[in-house]
């Protein structure tokens, strides 16, 4: 493996010094920062009308967004809820098509593309229904609530040729995309070890949604809601709170770790890792809900051609008494790191000695006096006046411009694919390959055992 991780750095060792990353003077305390310039940009606006299914949190958020692309229209809205159809008509249009049967929006002639921004456990059947009604579809992450759904997926994509993409903006951030040319570049040598996180503090953060005072079975179509899940009598806070419980989300794991992963695959091209170890439990939040609020996983990745095999160590905690949250992608690699938040990033290299040096914690003090002195004499033979340890390199900070909304970036990625054909990076498969790992998460944590993954068939082996 040794000899592999030598040949990987190799490959790219001929292309870093095109970097300006520290140049031949390291000095301590140095830091030069950067603006990001976004490099997303609309192609030939051809009209697009958009239908909107789940017209809650993320389905306002992901519309505004999608509003904001040239070309693009709203021309329907669906939700099972009587008060966000109302919502909807006073936010975008008094005319607006609005209905709580998403088979009607599809129905529509006038609709090109729908935005799936419903509970997870709704996201494959309505995804294929959409697509079989010639509908180009964004799902909201992750791709689905079930590994073993996402091949259906996948095929649906494939027998009808429509335009597909996964929700989350992650693979369109300016961070990822250009930390992703420092990582191809080598800059931090051979990536051994990720740490990935997503922390939360308050209630709104461990989704304690707010719940409309005119709930009921008369506002609400809480049969249709539950779709596959078990049939229970009518209860607003699964509607409303509906991540808290395994029904219907997918948790911490499914709703978060998938984030960390999408960013990570897009940087390092990964397909995924070949074993997964995670540990959840409801620690803080104990508010009826079943899905955990802190989850810890390990997984291992192993070699591929763009990236030798390294370890990944991810965390979601939504009870943080940090009083910050955050979220957080830190690739280590054997001469440095690449230090992402959200869409902000650092990169730091260190320049080893080649002289191992001696004194200090070491050895050297437990010499004889005339051991020292012949070892003084042969260092000085080996190495001359060359002393040990390292010393840091600049650092680079990177900062988005004011304004800057990835998920902007990422809807004009899936309306660039519709008008021209352009490649959807976070496609089905790319989707069930961040969601089957995130998913198997949960299971590893029921099952309290590690668990091995088929990344080239996406499923548990």
């Amino acid at each position: 493996m040794a000899n592999s991780r030598r040949k990987f750095l190799k490959n790219v060792s001929g292309s870093v010094a095109a970097l300006s990353l520290a140049g031949n003077t390291f000095a301590q305390e140095q830091t030069l920062k950067k603006t990001l310039l976004p490099a997303a940009k609309v192609a030939a606006v051809d009209k697009i009308r958009i239908g909107l299914i789940g017209s809650g949190i993320i389905g306002l958020i992901d519309t505004d967004a999608a509003l904001k692309v040239d070309g693009v229209e709203l021309g329907a809205v669906c939700d099972l809820y009587d008060g966000r159809l109302v919502r909807a008509k006073e936010k975008w249009s008094k005319d607006l098509f609005v209905t709580k049967d998403y088979r009607e929006l599809l129905a529509r002639k006038d609709i090109d593309a729908v935005l799936i921004c419903t509970p997870d456990h709704w996201h494959q059947k309505i995804a294929i229904d959409a697509m079989n009604a010639g509908k180009h579809v964004y799902c909201e992450k992750p791709m689905v609530k079930r590994i073993e759904e996402g091949q259906a997926i996948i095929d649906t994509q494939k027998k009808t040729g429509k335009v597909f993409q996964v929700g989350s903006q992650r693979a369109s951030s300016i961070a990822i995309l250009e930390a992703k040319k420092y990582f191809e570049q080598g800059v931090i040598g051979e990536l051994t070890y990720v740490e990935a996180y997503c922390d939360r503090t308050d209630a709104k953060g461990a989704w304690q949604y707010s719940i409309p005072t005119d709930a009921s079975p008369q506002t609400i179509d809480f049969d249709t809601f539950l779709g596959n899940a078990p049939k229970i009598p009518f209860s607003a806070e699964r509607f409303f709170r509906w991540r808290n419980y395994k029904e219907y989300g997918t948790g911490s794991a499914g709703d978060l770790i998938v984030h960390l992963l999408t960013g990570l695959h897009t940087i390092t091209g990964s397909i995924g890792p070949t074993k997964i170890m995670a540990l959840g439990e409801v620690n803080y939040w104990n508010d009826g809900r079943d899905a955990y609020d802190l989850v810890n996983s390990f997984m291992t990745y192993p070699e591929a051609k763009t990236h030798p095999s390294f370890q990944l160590y991810t965390r979601v905690n939504l009870a943080s008494g940090e009083g910050k949250g955050g979220f957080g992608i830190k690739l280590i690699g054997t001469d440095g790191a690449i230090d992402i938040g959200w869409n902000d990033f650092k990169v730091k290299t260190l320049k080893r000695s080649a002289a191992p040096g001696f004194g200090g914690y070491d050895s050297f003090d437990s010499f004889s006096a005339q051991q020292k002195e012949e070892f003084k004499k042969w260092y000085k033979d080996k190495y001359g006046d060359a002393k040990g340890g390292f010393e840091m390199g600049k650092t680079i900070e990177f900062t988005p411009p004011a304004g800057y909304d990835d998920r902007v970036d990422h809807m004009i990625s899936f309306f660039n694919g519709i008008r021209t054909g352009s490649p959807i990076l976070e496609d089905a498969t790319f989707g069930l390959r961040t969601a089957g790992p995130s998913i198997a998460c949960n299971i590893s944590s029921a099952q309290n055992k590690a668990l091995n993954w088929d990344a080239v068939k996406m499923k548990l082996s």
